[in-house]
């Protein structure tokens, strides 16, 4: 274990050395790793927030805050910075902090940004109030090299100025702490207009001298949906840290980027509407401290409610406690939520131990639990709100050990149903988002439903409102489809959602036919999951029938590469509209060519090409075997995909087909392909993640990958891969059980990109509380983790005794798979 760890150090050492302006400071990647040495040693409770990297995805366009927050926090504190900075935060040192801000989302693909509201940017104003540097342009900083720090409820940035910026964070509230250089007078100006977006849509200001607080709250536009929504958001920020403080100056300041700066000493209200001609239009407040301080705390609360509910959330969550009580109280709640899995820390490659805990870490980030700070037709309503639901993400995962939280989530869907009709597809910033791939939100709760039907009721959710609310997403055409549900009228009437359709009845962007008939082909098997649970026969058979219309988008003609058959978008008269299978590939040599939610992507599939989507049947993969010509073209092709690399590692359609040689019955190629693609696109630095973590959806496949699962979503059903650890235990406090997976034979000259020959990798046998599985490829949920105990992975060298299921391949349902409810 000592040498493994001084391996760690000594590339950490050499990687900080050889990049003398990376981020973040290096001695937290040395002290995550003493950690981990240390744990190995340990005999007493292990702290898990010490293996946490907070700024693995803040690089190589992961969008991943590494700000100070809860688990599932509604606040987030972080520095906002230049150029494209999603999450705010952004480990490129060429940029510079336009302030340190309490609201944001982490791991978004949202090239706009998502909140950065109430920024906040400590001054040295030598030469008094009115010189000092108020708007963006003006204010911005570079960073002292080499200072970021964070661990899990914590955040720390210096700038070059040598002002030290520290955050720690409640679920609604928090507090930030400025240390100054010694004798310097410290100033602050706080913004009111500025956000990540540049969305302002008015607000107001106010200074109250004499209680040492400012409130501020306004209206700000979506980051990922139409722009004509508003929705709003305040702060409470109190200034006297308990009477220790004592305000100096202050006043308010408006400015542009065209010459206007201008100050008001003394004045305490700012009352703003949006700027109709267009241009940013910025203001704030500008205060100091009197008697230099060295250190200044302020407090801090937000809502999306009011102001004044801002201040009590300050005052409820925080109080009158220290930096440091509020920090170890975070410390406290994300070790509780860590330690749901334990793995054997000393047997575990540190790498892998990082990897995970910070895998888990970003997996507890969002949604963003906003309960109690619920605006327009949620406001007031009666359970539990969870905001920043970007459509899939890690619930699977979730359900091995947190089904209360699960379930609270689960709830905040059925209630948008509730109020819209419809579940949310992509709802942030506390309004709808675009659709991408359909609804979504038919996997997530269905998966609920599958997995904790029994335990639904005693969890708070009513699986009759949760399947009525699947009907609404199946079967109701909403009128405008941009936002919330499917284009089921015309996806019904032809079997697939058709390529130039007139559709008489509702509105939508007109792109992504093939995906989508994709995506709402597994939507529906979702559906049909929970029917069957319920006992709804017709229903069941109605929407089984459904889920197979991922066939009618299936071109048998298109040749590419030497492999025929390919999915395809399709015209109202059934004919196909042939695009190049690797048109919106990594090897489409068209850089202009639009891919997205762009009214010309003509691909006909959504960020991805044909060749990633035509593997999208989950639930059908037999099938799928055989348009593609059988089991050994099947490998051949699959082969293909990766080596040629059509692949995209953070891509969600792309997530189970690592795992794809299962259902061809070879499993060891799985363990082979599953170990290539951690190490090829994951590691420990900011640019650790490949593309943006998207809500936690590279965090949870990560996890997955690591502890040797994978979830079949809609279903209890995972797929057996070969541990990254030798031993790890998955705690259900609510089951009150108990799940321990051991590696037997488990080998740590396995855990690399090419498995050396010779290395024990390879599943020979499965045994779940002393009793052989009937399959080495798969298990169920309800006979190990819902009972809790022992699970024995056997692990050989010898891959060719162990390339089959030795039993039955996993399920599809065209093979009679999923035929009985558990």
């Amino acid at each position: 274990m000592l040498d493994s760890w001084c391996t760690l150090l000594l590339a950490v050492t050499l990687f900080s050395s050889n990049n003398v302006a990376s981020q973040p400071a290096p001695s937290l990647q040395r002290r995550i790793a003493a950690a981990i040495h240390d744990a190995a040693n340990a005999t007493g409770p292990i702290d898990y927030t010490a293996f946490v990297n907070p700024f693995i995805g803040t690089d190589n366009f992961g969008d991943v805050c590494p700000g100070a927050s809860m688990p599932f926090g509604m606040a987030k504190f972080s520095t906002d910075l230049t150029g494209y900075a999603p999450a705010g935060y952004v480990a490129d040192p060429t940029q510079k902090i336009r302030g340190l801000s309490p609201l944001h989302d982490s791991g978004t693909g949202s090239s706009l940004g998502t909140y950065g509201n109430f920024e906040i940017m400590p001054l040295l104003c030598p030469n008094g109030f009115n010189t000092c540097t108020t708007t963006l342009l003006a204010r911005e900083r570079l960073r002292k090299l080499n200072t970021d720090d964070a661990s899990p409820g914590y955040f720390s940035q210096t700038l070059d100025n040598n002002i030290k910026m520290e955050a720690t964070a409640t679920r609604r509230a928090g507090l930030e702490r400025f240390t100054f250089p010694s004798n310097s007078k410290p100033f602050f100006v706080l913004d009111l207009a500025n956000d990540l977006p540049n969305s302002f849509a008015g607000g107001t200001l106010d200074i109250d001298p004499a209680k040492g607080r400012i409130t501020i709250g306004g209206r700000w536009g979506s980051s990922f949906g139409p722009g004509r929504f508003n929705y709003q958001a305040f702060a409470c920020y109190d200034l006297l840290d308990g009477g220790k403080q004592k305000l100096d100056e202050y006043g308010v300041w408006t400015g542009d980027t065209f010459g206007l700066d201008a100050k008001g000493l003394g004045q305490t209200h700012l009352n703003l509407s949006l700027n109709l001609i267009g241009g940013v239009y910025q203001s704030g407040a500008l205060f100091s401290f009197a008697n230099k301080p060295k250190e200044v705390n302020i407090r801090v609360g937000v809502s999306f409610v009011s102001t004044d509910q801002a201040c009590a959330n300050a005052d409820s969550e925080v109080g009158s406690a220290t930096f440091e009580e509020i920090r170890e109280r975070a410390r406290a709640a994300w070790n509780e939520k860590l330690s749901k899995i334990e793995i054997d820390v000393g047997g575990t490659p540190p790498n892998i131990t990082e990897m995970l805990y910070s895998s888990l870490y970003r997996a507890s980030l969002t949604p963003n639990n906003a309960t109690g700070e619920t605006q327009g037709v949620f406001a007031n309503t009666d359970t539990f709100y969870f905001d920043s639901l970007y459509c899939r993400t890690f619930f699977p995962l979730m359900s091995l050990h947190s089904p209360v939280e699960f379930a609270q989530i689960v709830e905040s869907y059925i209630d948008g149903w509730r109020k819209n009709g419809w579940m949310p597809e992509c709802r942030a910033n506390n309004l709808p988002g675009w659709t991408q791939g359909g609804s979504s939100a038919d996997n997530i709760v269905s998966h609920f439903a599958v997995n904790y039907h029994n335990e639904a009721a005693a969890l708070g959710v009513n699986l009759d409102e949760l399947y009525s609310a699947l009907l609404a997403d199946g079967d109701l055409n909403p009128p405008e489809w941009n936002t919330e549900g499917r284009q089921v009228n015309v996806y019904n009437e032809f079997g697939y959602v058709p390529f130039a359709v007139l559709d008489v009845s509702s509105t939508g962007r007109q792109t992504r036919e093939g995906s989508r008939t994709l995506e709402y082909a597994f939507e529906d098997f979702g559906i049909r999951q929970v029917a069957q649970l319920l006992g709804k026969t017709e229903d069941e058979a109605r929407f089984t029938n459904r889920s197979l219309f991922y066939r009618n988008v299936w071109d048998p003609s298109v040749t590419n590469d030497g492999f025929k058959g390919f999915s395809q978008k399709r015209f109202m008269n059934g004919s196909f509209a042939f695009q190049d299978p690797s048109n919106c590939s990594p090897n489409d040599k068209n850089d202009t060519r639009s891919c997205s939610l762009q009214g010309d992507n003509l691909n006909g599939f959504y960020e991805s090409s044909s060749w990633e989507y035509s593997w999208f049947a989950p639930h059908d993969t037999a099938h799928l075997i055989q348009l593609m010509g059988g089991n050994d073209t099947f490998v051949k092709r699959l082969d293909h995909f990766f080596d040629a690399g059509y692949y995209l590692a953070g891509n969600e359609p792309s997530f189970q087909t690592p795992i794809g040689y299962h259902y061809a019955n070879h499993p060891t190629k799985s363990v082979d392909r599953v170990r290539e693609v951690v190490f090829q696109n994951f590691d420990i630095t900011a640019g650790g993640l490949p593309g943006n973590d998207d809500q936690a959806a590279m965090a949870s496949l990560l996890s997955f990958h690591l502890l040797g699962l994978y979830p079949v979503p809609s279903t209890t059903q995972f797929l057996i891969l070969s541990p990254f650890t030798p031993k790890y235990t998955i705690h259900n406090s609510f089951l009150n059980v108990s799940t321990t997976v051991t590696t037997k034979n488990f080998d740590a000259a396995s855990v690399r990109e090419t498995i050396p020959r010779g290395a024990a990798a390879y599943v020979k046998s499965v045994t779940v509380n002393g009793a052989p599985t009937a399959s080495r490829c798969h298990f169920d949920f309800y006979d190990v983790f819902r009972l809790g105990g022992d699970v024995v992975v056997e692990v050989t060298a010898d891959r060719a005794v162990v390339d089959s299921c030795g039993g039955t391949v996993p399920e599809s349902i065209s093979t009679g798979g999923f035929s009985k409810a558990r």
